[in-house]
Parts: structure tokens; sequence; C-alpha cells
């Protein structure tokens, strides 16, 4: 037998080994893409940046409102990261609709000038409009524009 071929052989083993490995790490690394890493606050504000892009316009607001809620209401950093590490976006939800709820019974004026969340969300989301519609646009937005003059 042609040494050469017995180490084609054993390299594309390796080789094929190797790949198959390189996709599962691939596929786990992604899957946790719309989960906030609580490693450290860097990495928390990091997560939540990329993954509020990456949702529909009407759960962003919600989303923001709800971690910087719970980020309000936990001030220690450890607890904090611990509360909202490996959470996706409508774990986050659920908990900032509940410390909302928990402040809202406790008389806080933040909470209870609304009379639910959804209308607390509602208004910020309105806010968010409103600031849009009166930031004047930047000249240099006109110069990133891909659209061409034909």
């Amino acid at each position: 037998m042609d040494p050469y071929l017995n180490f084609e052989v054993i390299y594309m083993k390796k080789l094929s080994t190797l790949l198959i490995f390189l996709s599962c790490a691939t596929l786990i690394a992604c899957g946790k893409g719309q989960e906030i890493n609580g490693h450290n606050t860097r990495t928390a504000y990091k997560s939540v940046k990329s993954i509020k892009n990456r949702l529909p316009t009407d759960k962003r607001i919600e989303f923001e409102v709800s971690f910087w809620t719970i980020r309000d209401a936990i001030k220690d950093n450890d607890e904090f990261l611990d509360k909202v590490d490996g959470k996706a976006p409508e774990e986050i939800i659920a908990i900032g609709k509940e410390i909302y709820q928990q402040r809202k019974n406790a008389g806080i004026a933040a909470y209870t000038q609304y009379s639910s969340w959804e209308e607390m969300i509602a208004k910020f989301g309105q806010e968010r409009i409103d600031q849009e519609r009166h930031t004047p646009k930047d000249p240099r937005d006109k110069s990133n524009d891909i659209l061409y003059k034909l």
C-alpha cells in the first residue's frame, strides 16, 4: 500500500472530525445570541444592545424598559448579573413586569401614575417617536445613503 495514500486517509478522517466539532461549537455559540451574557456588567450591556437591535420595534422598548427596571431595582452588581444572566427577552420582560407591579403596589409615584404596564410602555414608545421626530438629521447620514441616482 502506498504510504501517501495511508496518510491522506488518516488526514481526511481527522479533518472531518475537526469540522464536525467546529460546526457543533458554532451552533452552540449561536444559540446563545438571544440571551444576556451576565459574565460582567460590560458584557451584559453589550448583549442587551445586540439583542434589542434584533427585536421587532414593538418589543424593543418593552425589553429596554424591563432591563433598566431590573437594573434600577437591583443595585448590587453580582445579584443583578445573576438575575439577568442567560435570560431571553421574554424572561426579562416578565421580570420587569413583576418589578413594575411590586413598585406600583408599594405606592412609588413613578409607577402609580400609570394604570398598567402596557400604558407605561406605550408612553415610553410615544416619547421615543417624538424624540426621533424632533432630532435633526445629521448631514453625514446623506453621504451614507445607499440609493444611487441613475
